[in-house]
């Protein structure tokens, strides 16, 4: 993955590079220190992925990734030293909030979510697969990728990401980028038991480790340390689980 580094302290830049130092499956391609040059080097090099602080002078991480998203730009993950903006972030679809002082193995935790989601990207046919198509179940879905229809068990699903008209099915290890919008999905997260939480994410409720509140909001942080939050139209749904879902 091609990635730029966004952080108007240099040093939390030198210390995303030394941790990225390690990874071969990574290259650095830029490093910004305010978000206008960051959207504008993201145009230049076609990166795959940033890692950006939100608080920067002038346009700030947020606003930034917020440009790229409606220029069809890179994926994200957040490095910040507050929790105060997760929802937000996670409105964009971000891949993951990450916390300073940063550890090696939160943010390699991070990078496998971008790159399984990146190679699910590229798996992707861009035309789709022209072969009959295996006639639904009640307990699958069928993903096409580039190579061939690949069954997808309900009861494998553990987590749905919105992705304009395709959804991104985390199963454990692997994700597959899906042919579905979320509107479609719900009535196959009653079969699945999945939930949804808000308008961009369903989660299978027994992987929830923790509720955690981010002054009027909350999240749900998950056995893998994925930290999903719970839109405000959708806190009913953690009625059964904890007040919190009825404030």
């Amino acid at each position: 993955m091609r990635i730029i580094i966004a952080d108007d302290e240099p040093l939390a830049r030198e210390l995303l590079r030394g941790l990225l130092a390690g990874r071969a499956d990574v290259v650095i391609v830029g490093e910004a220190a305010d978000g206008e040059e960051l959207v504008r080097m993201a145009r230049e090099t076609a990166a795959d992925l940033i890692l950006t602080d939100i608080d920067m002078p002038g346009l700030d991480g947020l606003g930034a990734a917020f440009a790229l998203a409606h220029l069809g730009g890179p994926d994200v993950i957040f490095v910040t030293a507050y929790d105060r903006h997760a929802t937000i972030a996670f409105d964009l679809d971000a891949i993951d909030y990450v916390l300073k002082p940063v550890r090696r193995h939160r943010l390699d935790q991070a990078l496998n979510r971008a790159l399984r989601r990146f190679e699910a990207k590229a798996a992707l046919a861009p035309a789709g697969m022209t072969g009959p198509v295996p006639p639904a179940d009640d307990d699958c879905l069928w993903v096409d990728t580039r190579k061939r229809l690949v069954r997808v068990e309900l009861a494998g699903i553990d987590r749905v990401e919105a992705a304009g008209d395709h959804l991104y099915l985390n199963c454990g290890e692997q994700t597959y980028l899906h042919r579905m919008t979320m509107k479609e999905f719900e009535a196959v997260a009653a079969r699945a038991g999945l939930r949804r939480v808000h308008r961009s994410a369903f989660v299978r409720m027994r992987l929830v480790r923790s509720i955690d509140r981010h002054g009027r909001g909350i999240s749900l942080t998950l056995i893998d340390g994925t930290v999903v939050p719970v839109g405000p139209n959708y806190r009913a749904a953690l009625d059964d689980l904890h007040p919190y879902g009825a404030q």
